[in-house]
């Protein structure tokens, strides 16, 4: 079975139109297995009852930002070790110093196309 028939992603994203960008990019990967939330605490809930592989979140986010969500994941014993990539318009190098710091484990730069997310997704899990 191949990679992408077993991984799990959660996308998080305030904006629908984003999360329906990203989402239909994993489903053009073959990537079927995906939740979305529009928000970190909402995101958190779901994580509980339904671990993934992978989270991909949005940055500017209100309530929680994505390096706020994070700083839960990593904190917690049943996240701490899933796979995190933030999606920012502004990849400043102090925000992404301090998700490097926060333990994420990659990043792309908004506005994206298909296949940067395919490459940074891959740098993560490995070859879909």
């Amino acid at each position: 079975m191949a990679l992408r028939d077993q991984l799990r992603i959660m996308v998080v994203d305030d904006m629908s139109t984003s999360r329906g960008v990203i989402t239909q990019a994993l489903d053009g990967f073959g990537i079927r297995n995906v939740a979305s939330t529009s928000d970190g605490p909402s995101a958190l809930k779901a994580l509980a009852s339904a671990p993934v592989h992978l989270v991909i979140s949005d940055f500017n986010m209100p309530a929680m930002d994505g390096l706020q969500l994070l700083q839960h994941l990593r904190a917690g014993p049943k996240t701490k070790g899933v796979g995190f990539i933030l999606i920012t318009g502004k990849a400043d190098k102090e925000s992404i110093e301090q998700g490097r710091k926060l333990g994420m484990n990659n990043f792309l730069k908004k506005p994206f196309d298909p296949n940067d997310l395919r490459n940074c997704i891959e740098a993560v899990v490995g070859r879909l």
